[in-house]
């Protein structure tokens, strides 16, 4: 019990950090997410084939793979070719990498729910004199996303507990937080039950503040 006391205000502070890093990553993920959510739904190749490329990427290969080739593997490309060295700090490649993973699991997340609005709420607000983009911003988008709060949610909770890989390039999110209380006082169980229930708090607030805004949300769609 002791150790868990002393160990505390690190892990607050290795959790401010974990919130900060998913919270940008989510935010900058839904961003590339939208447009590559409405690359793969393009009949353009040349929007359509990027968009495709990039999600069977991201989501084919391990997020822990990814933080290595990002941090590690671009700057020694750059080096091999340019001769000079070439460093990555480890919070921006920390967001980066995250943001570029969360992005293509949001791809999806937008897809799905933009192909479960009716096909005749499009055609309505085409005949109303809208254009396709109109359409899409107006109508189509705002029902869609009221469909994709609960897996946005999830996405988040996700992306919150795989922030522990960033540990590899030095990040001091909350895992590597107790990691490092456990290498200068051999405290392992007090540490790791410490990061295990902050953990739990964060993730079962945003659970709970998921399921509150879905319940919001349905509110207005019973009031419509």
């Amino acid at each position: 019990m002791e150790h868990l006391i002393k160990v505390l205000p690190q892990l607050l502070r290795g959790a401010v950090i974990t919130v900060e890093i998913t919270s940008l990553s989510v935010f900058f993920g839904m961003l590339i997410g939208l447009f590559m959510g409405l690359g793969k739904l393009s009949k353009n190749p040349l929007f359509k084939l990027p968009a495709v490329i990039y999600v069977d990427f991201i989501r084919g290969t391990p997020l822990f793979v990814q933080i290595l080739l990002f941090y590690y593997g671009i700057p020694n490309l750059v080096f091999q070719y340019t001769g000079n060295p070439f460093n990555i700090e480890p919070m921006i490649a920390a967001v980066v990498v995250c943001s570029l993973n969360s992005g293509a699991y949001v791809a999806e997340i937008f897809r799905a729910g933009i192909q479960s609005i009716e096909r005749g709420q499009m055609e309505a607000a085409r005949s109303l004199g809208m254009n396709h983009s109109q359409a899409m911003r107006y109508i189509i988008l705002p029902q869609a996303f009221k469909r994709i709060v609960p897996p946005l949610g999830n996405e988040f909770i996700v992306l919150l507990k795989d922030t522990s890989l960033l540990a590899v390039i030095g990040v001091i999110e909350l895992t590597q937080s107790g990691r490092l209380y456990v290498a200068s006082t051999y405290a392992a169980f007090p540490a790791y039950i410490g990061v295990a229930l902050v953990y739990l708090v964060m993730t079962l607030s945003i659970s709970r503040l998921v399921d509150w805004t879905e319940r919001r949300l349905g509110v207005s769609d019973r009031r419509e």
